[in-house]
Order: structure tokens, then sequence, then C-alpha cells
């Protein structure tokens, strides 16, 4: 692999300035060839204005968080990250990368999750180039290299989660988007390593079931809601019953046999698992009657 190589390059303007004081005295000096009429001073400072006019293409300029990758005839030479006018052989190929950070979101991509349910994922990646030469050597496009494999890790880890977990252990990609986002930078980083290129940070921008089936998740999302807070409801009711029967017994307020005590938990679990208020019988005669 081609690592990156930082490079100094000589600081422009005292090199424009000499060039300038050469240029002018080749210029005065073909004037004053010509007039003298001396045809050896004239080529000579003509070859002179010639190769002075060829200098002057070393010069580029390098802005704040901009490298300069340096190649001569196809040979990587370096990379210039000093910012300013500067000067370099003039038969160096200069190509520009922006060390900037950038961002871009994915596209919506429709995708199975862990339980094969089509849901729409996309993602904001924040990016930059930390290595030039990685960046311009070792893939042929490294912005659309980003795009592609920043898609491809989103696709993939869509597939390996649910889009919702319903036990509390399981993670889904709904209810642990932190989580979720995290793996999805180190993925995305492990893709682009290659291309000179860090991950800042991933995040799940847009997620959502199918149009096709986004009625009959959420009828199913409800049911499961419901599952389960009736779940917690019986759990409460039993331990309010059982607390209940034990403070009666503990303090000798009431004592029932197996029958009246079934039938006292029965009608308390009612009490408190039902979703509508209770109309209480009032017994006027004898508890056993």
């Amino acid at each position: 692999m081609i690592r990156e190589i930082e490079t100094k390059a000589a600081s422009g303007l005292p090199v424009l300035l000499i060039f300038l004081v050469v240029s002018a005295l080749l210029i005065y000096g073909l004037i004053t060839s010509i007039v003298a009429e001396n045809a050896v001073q004239i080529v000579g400072y003509i070859v002179g204005i010639a190769v002075i006019t060829i200098l002057y293409f070393g010069f580029f300029v390098v802005n704040p968080n901009e490298g300069k990758v340096l190649q001569l005839f196809g040979k990587y030479v370096g990379t210039v990250r000093d910012p300013g006018l500067r000067w370099a052989n003039p038969f160096y190929t200069k190509q520009r990368v922006s060390l900037r950070v950038r961002n871009f979101e994915t596209s919506k991509m429709k995708v199975n999750d862990n339980r094969g349910n089509p849901v729409e994922i996309a993602a904001v990646v924040v990016w930059k180039v930390v290595d030039t030469a990685e960046a311009i050597f070792e893939v042929d496009d490294y912005v659309n290299y980003v795009h592609v494999q920043s898609e491809a890790a989103t696709r993939n880890l869509a597939t390996q989660y649910p889009y919702d977990a319903f036990d509390e252990d399981e993670r889904s990609l709904v209810g642990d988007i932190s989580e979720i986002s995290e793996k999805l930078k180190h993925e995305n980083q492990d893709r682009l390593e290659k291309a000179g290129i860090k991950i800042i940070e991933t995040r799940i921008s847009h997620l959502a079931y199918s149009p096709e089936i986004a009625q009959a998740m959420l009828r199913r999302q409800q049911a499961h809601a419901i599952i389960a807070a009736r779940r917690k409801i019986v759990e409460g009711a039993v331990g309010m019953v059982e607390h209940a029967l034990e403070e009666l017994s503990r303090k000798g307020v009431l004592h029932l046999d197996e029958e009246r005590k079934a039938s006292m938990v029965s009608n308390l679990l009612v009490v408190l698992c039902s979703e509508h208020e209770t109309q209480p019988v009032v017994n006027t005669g004898s508890l056993y009657s």
C-alpha cells in the first residue's frame, strides 16, 4: 500500500520575486541584443525566457485543510499540506485533495431485517481524508467509494437486527439507535481504512417499516405491547393478592378455608386485572351464605 509522504515545497513569494527580477533582466537583455543585432545573444536570451516561463508553471496554491499530491511522470513524490503560495518542480503534476470534514446521507434503502421484515433505512456519514496517498492511489474514486461502501455497511447492519424487539434482552434497530450507530461507524471504518478515510460519526437518519407492511406491523406491535402490559399487570396483581392474604393471616383479621380463600383470590384478581371499573356487590348476609 502507498502511504502518504509529507513533503515541503519552497515558499512561493521569495521564488516569485526572484523569477520576476530574472524575467525583467532577460527581457532587458533581449531588447539590448536586438538593438545591437547580436544573433547569439538573442538566441540565448530567448532560451532563457523560455526556461523561466516553464519555471513559472511550478507555482501552486495550497488552501487551508487541503493537500496537494505531487507526482513526477507517474511516480508519487509526496504531499504538500502547508497552506499558501508554493513552488515545486514544474514537471510535477499536482492533484488537490480536500482534508475538510464532509458528510452525506445515504439513500433510503429497502432491506429485510433479522426477522425478514422489509424496512427502510438511511444513515448520515461524517468523514474526512487522513491519508491523501491512499485516497488517490488505492481506490479509483475515493468519494464514490465512501458512498458505495457506506450504503453497503448500512444495508449489512440492518440485516443483523430486528426492527423492534419484544424481549428485554434483545437488541433492535429502533430500541438501540446509539449502539447500532456506533457499530455502523466501526463497520464503515473497517471498509474505508484502505482508502485513507476516517469515519468521524455515523447516525441512523431514517428508519421505518416499508409502506406495504407498515399497517400490519403496527397492529403487531400493538398486540405485543398489550400482551407485555397484561403480563406486568398480572404479575403485579398476583403479588398484591399474595401480600393481602399474608397480612390478613398475620394479623388474624380473617380466617378463611381453602374454598373461600380461592374465591377471594379470584375476586381480587378480577378487580386488579380488569380494564374497567368493577361494580361491587354488597353482601348483607353471612360470609358463608
